[in-house]
């Protein structure tokens, strides 16, 4: 009988590989078939007019003053800053008003910046969490969206931010006693909705890192301006949530926690297995909390690992694998890069994001597969994190 065997170890692994192949081929078509390529919505604020004021590091100024300009348009007299001018973005996030408001006092522009606090104050929740989002007037818009916990935490560092404690301190002592009262005897929130908008099981890394800023920076408001008792118990709360952070998603700060940690040789860093990389991280770093080395590491690994084929960054490792970037993600990697010093990363960013600016000069949304912006334009969390962007270039922002 003749004997086949060495011919069959030839040609099996051939047959394993085209398999595996075709497996995945199949699997990314079925994959785009599920998430369609985005398109723009509108290419930018009907009837906008570019800003005289520019800031940042010179090579961005035109990109500096089209995202000032857009925050311009859409920023109401109220105070009301809208995510969007169009649709579904036509409302007030607490997230992204906080990111303008800071903006705004990073190029010295305080009494807009006021405005947009002002109206975050006139609607702050006396009890309980933000919710994802307000008309522009003031009333919850109930659209299924779970209330969110970090919106404690942004209203928090923009108030500190633009130093504006004193006349927002009823907003300030209620927010940060809302965080001390979610934390748990593990030193943790319980799961909450967060910057993905979408019910979660688990406690994320996009509720922890937004918190541990608001309650820094509520120390520091409340120690300026003398409230001992509150500074003491804010600070308590603050080393509390700070140490059972590091312990729970340490020592990679995923999005989630490892489901374990492996340890490679002796001398090595452990690294987390599981628990995907997010962009959030990018909070647990300058300009928002002190520098660490491990900190470091894990910005720069996450966005490694979430820089999609066109350039750009994907929210997480766990958001749908479409190929399509995220601008305001991006930017929070550029800005995470100015701030820390890096102006080589945070030039590449910020180049990436000016190249798909859309024909008004706007700041969309996304990027898409086909190398063209999509979704909204111009985003106002986009714009406010390219000017803050800017002006740590410029300067060192402060950090609580």
């Amino acid at each position: 009988m003749r004997d086949d065997s060495a011919r069959r170890v030839r040609w099996y692994p051939a047959v394993v590989i085209a398999v595996v192949l075709a497996f995945l081929a199949a699997g990314t078509a079925h994959n785009l078939v599920r998430n369609p390529q985005p398109l723009l919505v509108a290419d930018g604020i009907p009837g906008r007019t570019a800003s005289a004021q520019a800031a940042g590091d010179g090579r961005y100024a035109d990109m500096m003053q089209d995202a000032i300009a857009d925050l311009d348009a859409l920023t109401l007299p109220s105070g009301a800053t809208l995510a969007g001018w169009d649709g579904p973005w036509r409302f007030v996030w607490p997230r992204d008003a906080s990111f303008v408001a800071a903006a705004y006092c990073s190029i010295g522009r305080s009494a807009d910046a006021g405005r947009v606090l002002d109206f975050l104050d006139r609607i702050r929740p006396s009890t309980g969490r933000w919710e994802a989002r307000y008309s522009d007037t003031g009333e919850p818009i109930r659209d299924g969206r779970e209330a969110q916990l970090d919106g404690s935490g942004w209203v928090l560092w923009a108030t500190w931010f633009c130093q504006a404690g004193g006349a927002h301190w009823e907003l300030v002592r209620e927010s940060a006693d809302q965080i001390v009262t979610e934390l748990g005897p593990n030193g943790l929130p319980g799961p909450s909705a967060d910057y993905w908008e979408r019910p979660e099981a688990e406690l994320t890394l996009g509720t922890v890192a937004p918190l541990l800023t608001g309650l820094r920076s509520a120390v520091g408001i409340a120690t300026n301006l003398q409230h001992d008792a509150e500074a003491a118990r804010w600070n308590e709360a603050l080393e509390k949530l700070s140490t059972a952070t590091d312990r729970h998603f340490g020592p990679e700060y995923p999005r989630t926690r490892a489901r374990a940690v492996g340890f490679l040789e002796p001398g090595l860093e452990p690294i987390g297995l599981g628990g995907g990389a997010d962009a959030i991280v990018t909070v647990l770093g300058p300009p928002f909390a002190p520098a660490r080395a491990e900190v470091d590491h894990a910005i720069d690994r996450a966005r490694a690992v979430l820089t999609q084929p066109n350039g750009g960054v994907t929210p997480g490792e766990e958001w749908r694998t479409d190929g399509v970037a995220w601008t305001p993600e991006t930017a929070l990697f550029a800005l995470s890069a100015a701030a820390r010093g890096d102006r080589a990363t945070a030039g590449e960013l910020l180049t990436w994001l000016d190249h798909y600016r859309t024909s008004t000069g706007a700041l969309p949304e996304k990027v898409n597969r086909n190398l063209q912006p999509a979704g909204e334009a111009p985003l106002g969390w986009t714009s406010a994190l390219v000017v803050l962007a800017g002006a740590a270039l410029d300067k060192p922002l402060p950090i609580p």
